[in-house]
C-alpha cells in the first residue's frame, strides 16, 4: 500500500468527505459550517466544499430554521443536516412459525415492522412468499419506494456462508442449500446481507438491547433447535465456516431425547412445538402438575448445559437469554443458581430486553453496517441511488 501524501487531492478529497459526512451524521442538532470546522478539524473552505459535495450527492441537506426563534441582528449561521431519508434498510428475520420485516431509514430509525405467520411444514415458495408479503405491506404502509432501500439484513436458523447460502437448517424444509442472499436480493433489488438468527440476536441486543456496552456476550435463543450468538470484543464471532454457536447439534453428542419430548407432558412428542404449546406447559408447571414440573425442570437443565458449554469455552461478562426462555416466568434465576455450580466464574444472565424483535432487529443492523461501511470509506460517500452488490 502506498504512503498516503498530500500529492493525491482526490484521495484526501474522499478522506475529508467521509470525516464531515460522519460527523454530520452523529450530531445531535443541525450544526453550522464553523461547528463541523471545530469538530473534524478542517478548515472551514474546506468543510463547506464537502457539504455542498454531499448535498448535491443528497446525503446533506441545509436545515430549516427553528419556528419562534429570537430575532437576530444580520445573516444568520447556516445549518445543516444528514439526510437520513435518503435511503432506507430492511431488516428481516425467518423463523419456523413467523416472518417478520422492519424497515429504517439510514440514521436507523424503524419506521414500521410486518409479520406474517407461517407454519414448520411451510415450503421455501411458501416462507419466501410470506416474507415478499410482509415486506410489500411494510413498504406501503411506511411510503417508503423499492428504489429506496440501500440494503437488507436477514436472520435466519441454521449455519449461514458469507455467499448468504444457507448450508446447513434442519430447522425449515428445503432450507439447506438455499441461496438465499442471492433469492432476495433479486427480488429486493438491493444488497442483501444473510445471517444465523441467533448471530444476528446478539448485534441486536448488544444494539438496542440488554448488552448494551458489554464486550463479551453470549445470547442464548431457546427454541425448536437452540442456538447462540457470542460477540468477542464486541465483534461478532461466527467462526470457521459459520457454525459456531450451534449448540442445537449437542443432541447428536449422546442427547436422544429431542426438544419435543422434553417439554411433552404426555407420552407422545408435543406438538406443534411453539411458543404457545410451551407456555402452557410452563403455566401448567406453575400450577403445580407433576409431569409440566418435570418436563421444565428438564428444560432448564437442557438449558443450563447448553449455556455452561458457552460460557466455560468463552468467559463471557454477560449471557442474554432470548426465545421462548426470555418470555416465560421463572427461567432466570433457577439458571444463575445452576451456572453458580458449574461455572468457574459465573457471569451476569439477564432476559433479552428485545424479545421477538430481536432477529429482526438485529438483521436491521446488518444492513445498517454494510452502509455505513460505504458511507464512511476512503474510496467515498454512497452515491444516491448506488445499486452495489
Amino acid at each position: 500500500m502506498g504512503r498516503l501524501t498530500g500529492g493525491d487531492p482526490s484521495l484526501l478529497r474522499r478522506i475529508n468527505s467521509a470525516v464531515v459526512l460522519r460527523a454530520l451524521r452523529r450530531a445531535e442538532d443541525a450544526p453550522t459550517l464553523s461547528g463541523l470546522a471545530r469538530e473534524t478539524g478542517l478548515s472551514r473552505p474546506t468543510v463547506e466544499g464537502v457539504v455542498e459535495g454531499l448535498t448535491e450527492a443528497g446525503l446533506a441537506a441545509e436545515a430549516a430554521a427553528e419556528p419562534g426563534g429570537a430575532p437576530r441582528l444580520g445573516r444568520p449561521a447556516r445549518r445543516f443536516r444528514f439526510r437520513a431519508e435518503a435511503g432506507h434498510l430492511l431488516g428481516i428475520a425467518v423463523g419456523p412459525h413467523r416472518v417478520t420485516a422492519v424497515v429504517a431509514d439510514l440514521a436507523g430509525r424503524v419506521l414500521g415492522r410486518a409479520g406474517r405467520f407461517v407454519t414448520e411444514g411451510d415450503t421455501v415458495a411458501v416462507r419466501l412468499e410470506a416474507v415478499h408479503a410482509a415486506v410489500d405491506e411494510l413498504l406501503r404502509d411506511a411510503s417508503v419506494g423499492r428504489d429506496s432501500l440501500r440494503a437488507a439484513g436477514v436472520g435466519t436458523p441454521g449455519i449461514v456462508g458469507a455467499d448468504g447460502t444457507v448450508r446447513l437448517c434442519t430447522a425449515l424444509p428445503g432450507w439447506t442449500g438455499l441461496d438465499l442472499g442471492t433469492r432476495l436480493r433479486d427480488a429486493l433489488g438491493c444488497p442483501v446481507l444473510v445471517e444465523n438468527d441467533a448471530n444476528a440476536a446478539v448485534l441486536a441486543e448488544h444494539w438496542r438491547g440488554a448488552a448494551a456496552g458489554a464486550g463479551d456476550v453470549v445470547m442464548v435463543l431457546a427454541g425448536l433447535s437452540p442456538g447462540a450468538g457470542s460477540l468477542i470484543g464486541g465483534r461478532l464471532h461466527r467462526g470457521h465456516g459459520g457454525a459456531a454457536g450451534e449448540i442445537g447439534a449437542l443432541h447428536l453428542l449422546g442427547r436422544e431425547v429431542t426438544p419435543e419430548r422434553l417439554l411433552s407432558t404426555t407420552e407422545e412428542p408435543l406438538h406443534p412445538l411453539d411458543e404457545t404449546a410451551v407456555a402452557e406447559v410452563f403455566a401448567l408447571a406453575r400450577e403445580g402438575d407433576r409431569r409440566a414440573v418435570a418436563a421444565v425442570d428438564r428444560f432448564i437443565q437442557r438449558l443450563v448445559h447448553d449455556v455452561t458449554a458457552l460460557v466455560l469455552a468463552l468467559d463471557p461478562e454477560l449471557v442474554v437469554v432470548g426465545g421462548w426462555a426470555a418470555g416465560l416466568n421463572g427461567v432466570l434465576e433457577p439458571l444463575r443458581r445452576e451456572l453458580r455450580l458449574y461455572c468457574l466464574r459465573t457471569p451476569d444472565v439477564v432476559l433479552s430486553r428485545l424479545g421477538e424483535a430481536a432477529v429482526d432487529t438485529g438483521a436491521l443492523r446488518l444492513a445498517l453496517d454494510h452502509v455505513e461501511e460505504r458511507l464512511f470509506a476512503v474510496q467515498g460517500a454512497l452515491p444516491a441511488g448506488e445499486r452495489g452488490r
